[in-house]
């Protein structure tokens, strides 16, 4: 019987999830956050809390017997991936991958497309201006060092109302006038009312995909002839990848049949 290590944290995650669960493959969810764990528990989906090291996910993945990986993970937990990918090597076990299908954005002189969170933040520093952080708090500390002492740049961040968020920013030196904690995701308008706001010149976002909102962010930025910095995805050779949830759904059905004949 397939038995599933299953990264998640991510609304599209929860719905694949829910979807497996369905189909009656077992899983063991593994999240982040408190929320994470509550969105999935609230649907008996077992979940674990907290980040995994690589030898800590060979240690679970051996405890509870499990014998694959499927990565939900956000297109930008780099870390989490590797490691469930390395994890699964070692363990001898299949890792597969479902990667929310990216945003096709239209080229456009105001959107400009960067490789890196430091590159991103050398091209913020060249803009000057108010620049908006649309990219969580992970890296918070990367943009704070380059853009809190330019004198000609104005740092907002926009992040999740997490306790541990607001003291991160108050370690790096970001004033209260200059968060925004909210949960999104966020319509055109309500970006647009944020925008207004705070006089943004420039906005700093990821290419997660229309299911993080990517669309909305800089569609509202353009309409305002807003510069837009967009960091790429992470380039990972995840191996056995699917951008379909019935895709992997199909795939696990398929290797549950294939494990049951096995059997006989």
């Amino acid at each position: 019987m397939v038995m599933l290590l299953f990264l998640a944290g991510t609304s599209d995650a929860r719905e694949l999830a829910i979807r497996i669960k369905q189909v009656g493959v077992p899983l063991l969810a593994s999240v982040v956050s408190d929320s994470a764990a509550k969105s999935l528990q609230e649907v008996d989906i077992p979940v674990r809390v907290g980040r995994l090291t690589e030898e800590q996910m060979m240690e679970l993945i051996r405890e509870q017997k499990l014998n694959t990986v499927v990565d939900a993970s956000h297109p930008f937990a780099e870390e989490a991936s590797k490691n469930a990918m390395a994890a699964a090597q070692a363990c001898g076990i299949p890792y597969i991958r479902y990667e929310r299908p990216g945003w096709g954005y239209h080229q456009d002189p105001r959107i400009q497309v960067v490789s890196s969170y430091q590159e991103a933040a050398e091209a913020a520093a060249r803009k000057k201006g108010v620049i908006m952080l649309t990219t969580g708090s992970k890296t918070l500390e990367i943009f704070a060092k380059r853009l809190l002492s330019e004198p000609d740049i104005r740092l907002i961040a926009r992040m999740l109302p997490r306790v541990e968020n607001m003291k991160k920013c108050q370690e790096l030196g970001i004033e209260q006038k200059n968060i925004v904690a909210m949960q999104g995701p966020f319509g055109k308008e309500l970006n647009q009312a944020l925008y207004r706001h705070y006089g943004v010149t420039t906005v700093i976002t990821k290419e997660s995909g229309k299911v993080g909102s990517v669309d909305e962010k800089v569609e509202a930025a353009l309409e305002m002839d807003i510069h837009v910095i967009l960091i790429s995805r992470p380039k990972l050779d995840y191996g056995l990848v699917f951008s379909d949830m019935e895709q992997v759904v199909q795939h696990l059905i398929g290797k549950e049949e294939e494990d049951g004949r096995s059997t006989f």
